[in-house]
């Protein structure tokens, strides 16, 4: 066996998944001079940008914050083209990275981890795939993200449809033609709001199959300016501080007053000024108690209601489109280009499953209580098992066999969103209860990463084997992230921010809402006191 051939079956580290995560947790656990194994289910690198091919799909954030911040090297030479880069091109640059910096040669593709069994004698994760390949390490960090598990429809006959069926998480590589085709999408969200008007550019007639109405903004998405990049690129250090000292991770001047305080006139000057941004935070930032206050929050609905109005010619069809009951920002809101005026377009129908709910897919389409609606293909956009979906898809067993499924059968339990009590040595990068899906994805996985790696490099230097979290640190970091968590609006939602879109999953809210520069601190607390809430051996 050669060096290279006995690093990879020994590794002292196992990674599994080869996207924005894996890729720079490789980069850096190189770095300690570690012995490196990846695994990634794709046959390439860029995880969620990897799948995700469909018509339409696009960054939510603005490019030139949703970009590595560890190499100034790779800041300056990487030129994105657009205000919200699309698939494409941040697969280009994903696939970019892993170039520049060699990683390709310590990732094993086409290969899913099934089994990953800790062994307490040896002190190292066993680590099993698809492939039928074993591999032991001593850490294992599971980089798989945090939409990465597709959710499929949970409808009676799908099997029966004769026509094509495609999920927007899981387009072919190869692209789809549905040019001429009668086809109907099945789910709302971002996902949804993105491809709806790609595919009305396409089909013969389209029909949205709709059952709860989500809000959406302008991204008012835009070639990207000589002078603005370089001005960026200029000062591409400070703001990457601003970023990781920042609420969301992306950077803004946070307001203060409350809605309450200001006038029907003043919301409107407010909100639009906010509209104009084209941005997630736009309107949610526009006032400090939209996401706390349910009157406040209201004002910020009604005037996004107002402008679905505006954009929908059709009053009932605007109606059906607007959401209501459903505070503003607790499910994932959108921005879209032109969703709304898809609906102006003669070939293209909404069905509305609150009225007339969908009963069946037959051979030729789709019936609701009302009529069958006969359709050539079907797209679902049915979102994701969110944040818990890719881990509970490997058997993890811990300390005793204990399960990871078991053991967060009633809601996942993480200390920090990184460690898990019971199970010595694994990392989880964005995992539940950190900031993670409520973030700037990027700014999120770099701080995990860089605290992992730390973790990692202060453990080889003290000569220590195994680390893991303990009870008591986990129970009062899950009752902390609860008590931030009550003090919003984000429960009252059935969003998958709460696993509300799984049947049968624990509802609970998956992401901590103190903020990043908040649990920034708090992560470097536990880490300058000695990694308080671990136990090291």
């Amino acid at each position: 066996m050669s060096v290279s051939e006995r690093d990879h079956a020994e590794p002292d580290a196992i990674v599994v998944g080869a996207g924005l995560a894996g890729l720079y947790q490789l980069y850096r656990l190189r770095g300690l001079g570690l012995r490196v194994r990846v695994f990634e289910s794709g046959s390439d690198v860029g995880g969620t940008w990897y799948w995700n091919r469909y018509p339409g799909a696009r960054c939510d954030v603005e490019s030139m914050s949703y970009s590595y911040s560890f190499s100034p090297e790779l800041e300056q030479e990487w030129t994105w083209t657009e205000k919200y880069a699309a698939q494409p091109e941040i697969l280009r640059y994903v696939e970019h990275v892993a170039e520049r910096f060699d990683l390709r040669r310590d990732i094993t593709f086409d290969t899913r981890v099934t089994d990953a069994h800790y062994d307490e004698h040896a002190r190292r994760w066993l680590v099993r795939t698809d492939t039928g390949e074993a591999v032991s390490g001593r850490f294992l960090v599971m980089a798989t993200g945090c939409l990465s598990v597709s959710k499929p429809p949970e409808l009676p006959g799908i099997e029966r449809f004769a026509g094509p069926v495609h999920h927007t998480a899981r387009w072919p590589r190869e692209g789809v033609d549905l040019t001429g085709r009668r086809v109907g999408v099945i789910g709302t969200g971002s996902s949804g709001i993105q491809v709806i008007p790609e595919l009305a550019e396409q089909a013969a007639e389209l029909t949205v199959f709709q059952r709860t109405p989500n809000f959406s903004m302008p991204a008012f998405n835009r070639p990207l300016r000589e002078d603005e990049v370089a001005a960026r690129k200029a000062d591409y250090r400070g703001w990457r501080a601003a970023q990781r000292d920042s609420y969301s991770g992306v950077p803004r001047e946070p307001a203060e007053r409350s809605a309450l305080d200001d006038p029907p006139a003043r919301h409107e000057e407010t909100y639009r000024r906010g509209w104009r941004e084209g941005s997630l935070f736009g309107i949610l930032g526009s006032y400090a108690d939209i996401l706390t206050d349910r009157a406040a929050n209201e004002t910020a609905a009604e005037f996004v209601r107002a402008r679905i109005r505006d954009r929908v010619h059709d009053p009932e069809t605007a109606e059906k489109l607007s959401p209501r009951g459903l505070p503003i920002g607790t499910k994932r809101p959108c921005l879209d280009t032109g969703y709304y005026e898809t609906f102006n377009r003669e070939h293209v129908h909404l069905v509305d499953l609150r009225t007339t709910p969908l009963t069946e897919v037959t051979g030729t389409g789709v019936r609701t209580s009302r009529r069958e609606h006969e359709l050539d293909a079907l797209v679902f956009a049915t979102g994701f098992d969110a944040m818990t979906g890719a881990l509970d898809a490997v058997d993890i067993r811990g300390r005793n066999g204990l399960a990871l499924r078991e053991y967060w059968s009633s809601g996942p339990r993480t200390y920090l969103g990184l460690a898990v009590a019971g199970f010595p040595n694994l990392f989880t990068v964005t995992g539940p209860t950190s900031p993670s899906v409520l973030s700037n994805m990027i700014v999120s996985i770099e701080q995990h990463v860089e605290w992992i790696t730390d973790c990692l490099a202060h453990m080889n230097s003290k000569g220590l084997t195994e680390i893991e979290a303990t009870e008591r640190a986990e129970r009062e970091w899950l009752d902390h992230a609860a008590e931030a968590g009550e003090a919003t609006l984000y429960p009252e939602a059935d969003s998958w921010y709460t696993g509300a879109n799984v049947p049968g999953k624990p509802r609970v809210l998956l992401a901590y809402v103190g903020g990043v520069a908040a649990y920034r601190r708090w992560c470097e607390q536990v880490a300058n006191n000695g990694y308080s809430g671990f136990s090291l051996e």
